[in-house]
């Protein structure tokens, strides 16, 4: 199955392409007047019902998408009408939550549609009228499918997969593989209702109950158990290349294993260690694993961890218990939902049913907030304080007016959805309209930018008088064309983040205290509040364009460094010396989420000895209060070969920014910053 998906072989199965069907199923929406609700009903079965069944030989785990596009609800003239209102994030729609897959694997989606059937038998409300009647038909419009697939599979001879269709997703699963075929029949329906970057969530702690009483009943043993985890992980890269995203592969397929469970305990368990093993087994860039972790995990844990990491799959990323959950806290998450927070598409921490955030709003930009600074207070400023109070004046101005222009957030109804959240058919409310918690993650990019210009500017500037402000300011605005020799100077000389240094690093803290600290007392418009992040996306490019030269030595254009990371290019001691840095920095309070992003040389790993080094440095950065870190085993000779000749490394995989992909399906923009991060040995 593997080397088939690797192989595209599933492809063939796909049909053509369809815009002129999809235009006018669009258009027939709008001329007729259908509520929007009723629309996201009527797209899901749209989709569904052209769906060409096919079960796969020896498969028992299925479905497989044939119908390659999802049309919109809207035409172009409403979307424009509507965007000149509102404001539309991304593609307008539910996204990147975490839905509770649990309680609908456990139930069945008959509870829901006899729910929603009673609800349009006592409510007059026509709101109301037509968010129930979407959810009735969306949910037939998934028992439809669900049908055709038990017909195909037994017209095949697959009488496993037509068993198992005949009584999921109707009633709730009984058996591990009938949860996983209900997790596959929910997930791919979320897609096909246009809802993207939908996570997979705490998949060892729902699924366990199944695989548990499975083994206790001898129907699977471990190495059974083994084979269906690999099959299941196999299935989210048949479609995966349908999913939108900045770059393929980012499609926000992550799911999360071990961490505590409601009462604080620790919740790992043998589906825990089988999901690593069937990762390192398959090497596959889908489902990204990401690991929870604290103080007290066990070293051979992180090794298991390492070993992954050690396939170049720049997986899993670990998230600290002892941080985040407290972090989440401090924010005004209940205890129980903090303790139950599993990551979004990339890093951002959410929780699973009954948060409708948005955790990736806007971006601010540390080293445009210094740049505008600089120039404003530098050549008459006395002391280097008199920077550092402009700095952050910046920072809390720009990250007041990215949450300011976050007002008037509008998205599409999801009916499907809000049948996996908690809440939304007791309420008669669309997920688009709002759950428990509404907040809005901010993401702060450039932050190793940003603190070794302004570590420049202090030793150059202030410490050693090197430079005047007059000078420096002139060398940034010709780019350093004519500075070369400043240029060397404040790239070379001037003091780094990431190597330890107390003086460097507590100028980032600063930083990043200051964007914490704008955003801590700003509502958002849905109730809820504004979470700062140490998170960069792709504004490590995006910003980067349009930023002038920067007084750490950066020319106009190049790169920002990734989420934590240090600068690129730069010379720094060591991996320890990273995440020491790093680990110094307040992230309790900027938890909307961003790794410390370290590339160490695929050397490292070629020993068992080596890889429970690294398994250790790992866990000291955990003890040190890091929050969150991802390692990605690069070979720069590697990459740089497959640029020039991608056919010979189709299967390379790389890790981008919160999510790993194939290096040659990348934009050259994103290869080339990859090639440029800094290449660690232990």
């Amino acid at each position: 199955m593997r080397a088939a998906v690797l192989a595209g072989e599933h492809h063939v199965h796909r049909q053509p392409l369809d815009p002129d069907g999809d235009a006018r199923f669009t258009e027939k929406l709008a001329h007729q007047g259908v509520p929007p609700v009723r629309r996201a009903a009527a797209r899901l079965a749209y989709v569904l019902d052209r769906e060409l069944p096919v079960v796969l030989t020896g498969e028992r785990i299925a479905l497989l998408r044939t119908v390659r596009q999802t049309p919109e609800i809207f035409t172009d003239a409403e979307r424009a009408a509507v965007a000149s209102a509102h404001r539309i994030h991304e593609l307008g729609k539910v996204c990147n939550i975490s839905p509770d897959y649990a309680t609908t694997i456990r139930q069945g989606l008959d509870a829901p549609r006899a729910q929603a059937l009673a609800a349009l038998e006592e409510t007059v409300d026509p709101a109301s009228v037509d968010f129930h009647t979407a959810v009735v038909d969306s949910i037939d419009a998934v028992l439809r499918l669900a049908d055709r697939y038990a017909e195909e599979a037994a017209r095949v001879g697959n009488d496993e997969v037509a068993a198992t269709m005949a009584r999921v997703p109707r009633a709730g699963a009984t058996t591990f593989v009938e949860a996983l075929q209900m997790f596959r029949l929910l997930h791919f329906a979320l897609w096909c209702s246009f809802n993207y970057h939908n996570t997979v969530g705490r998949f060892d702690q729902y699924m366990w109950p199944y695989l548990r009483a499975d083994l206790q009943a001898a129907r699977l043993d471990e190495s059974e158990a083994r084979e269906l985890v690999e099959e299941f992980f196999i299935s989210f890269n048949r479609d995966s290349d349908l999913y939108p995203g900045v770059q393929q592969g980012d499609n926000g397929q992550s799911l999360v294993l071990g961490g505590v469970d409601a009462q604080g305990a620790d919740a790992w368990n043998l589906l825990s260690d089988l999901s690593l093993q069937a990762s390192l087994e398959l090497r596959l860039i889908d489902p990204k694993v990401n690991v929870r972790v604290s103080s007290s995990t066990p070293l051979e844990r992180y090794v298991a961890g390492t070993r992954l990491t050690a396939q170049g799959l720049g997986f899993p990323q670990y998230s600290n218990d002892d941080v985040v959950i407290p972090g989440l806290v401090d924010l005004g998450y209940a205890p129980v939902d903090a303790r139950d927070y599993v990551v979004a598409a990339c890093w951002e921490f959410i929780v699973p049913g009954v948060g409708m955030e948005i955790p990736n709003i806007a971006a601010l930009s540390f080293p445009a907030a210094v740049d505008t600074a600089l120039r404003a207070v530098l050549p008459s400023a006395q002391d280097f304080a008199a920077v550092m109070n402009r700095v952050r004046q910046e920072v809390r101005a720009q990250a007041r007016e990215l949450a300011a222009a976050t007002a008037g957030v509008v998205m599409e109804p999801s009916p499907f959805l809000s049948v996996l959240m908690t809440g939304c058919l007791d309420r008669g409310r669309d997920v688009s309209e709002g759950l428990l918690y509404n907040n809005y993650g901010i993401h702060g990019a450039g932050l190793s930018t940003a603190t070794d210009s302004l570590a420049a500017v202090r030793m150059a500037v202030f410490e050693r008088h090197l430079v005047t402000p007059a000078e420096l300011i002139g060398a940034l605005d010709a780019d350093y064309d004519g500075h070369e020799a400043l240029r060397d100077l404040l790239r070379n000389d001037a003091p780094k983040l990431g190597n330890d240094d107390d003086a460097v690093d507590a100028l980032a803290a600063d930083l990043l205290q200051t964007f914490a600290d704008a955003l801590a007392d700003v509502p958002n418009d849905r109730g809820g509040r504004f979470r700062a992040g140490t998170g960069s996306a792709m504004f490590y490019v995006t910003h980067a364009a349009t930023l002038g030269a920067t007084p750490d030595g950066r020319k106009k254009g190049d790169f920002l460094s990734a989420n934590l990371a240090p600068s690129l290019g730069v010379r720094v001691k060591g991996p320890l010396s990273v995440l020491r840095s790093f680990a110094k920095l307040p992230v309790r309070a900027a938890v909307n989420g961003g790794p410390v992003t370290m590339e160490v040389h695929d050397t490292v790993f070629r020993t068992p000895e080596s890889t429970t080094k690294v398994a250790m440095l790992v866990r000291g950065f955990i003890e040190a209060g890091g929050h969150q870190l991802q390692i990605n085993a690069v070979n720069r000779d590697i990459l740089l070969d497959a640029q020039q000749h991608p056919e010979r490394h189709r299967n390379l995989i790389v890790r981008v920014w919160g999510w790993s992909a194939y290096f040659v399906e990348l934009d050259k923009q994103y290869q080339d910053h990859i090639i440029q991060r800094v290449e660690l040995v232990a």
